[in-house]
């Protein structure tokens, strides 16, 4: 995963958790499909979902709340919307990293 830097930043996105503790992320639709997808996470604010070599997105601000859930997850699911529909919808597995920021640089 070396020289990774993300494509796009999503402005807006939810996560959401289940009674069963399974997180859902719902972000728009991108083209493309994923690739031996990754959601990259060190616990913090931001994120990393890695689509594709052609495709990553940051997630940025992510709620106090959803941080330690995040941190527990071995995957999640993960939802494209496009407007109202969705497009797309895989499982993602979670990859913690000590420090996202020396991965993107």
């Amino acid at each position: 995963m070396d020289n990774i830097v993300p494509n796009q930043a999503e402005g807006r996105y939810d996560i959401l958790q289940n009674a069963e503790g399974e997180i859902l992320i719902m972000i728009n639709h991108r083209r493309g499909g994923p690739e031996n997808p990754r959601f990259v996470y060190d616990g913090g604010n931001n994120a990393l979902l890695y689509r594709s070599r052609e495709s990553s997105v940051m997630l940025e601000a992510i709620d106090e709340r959803a941080r330690s859930p995040l941190r527990m997850a071995d995957e999640i699911l993960l939802v494209e919307l496009d407007g109202d529909e969705v497009a797309r919808e895989y499982m993602v597995p979670v990859r913690l990293v000590r420090n996202l920021e020396t991965l993107i640089k």
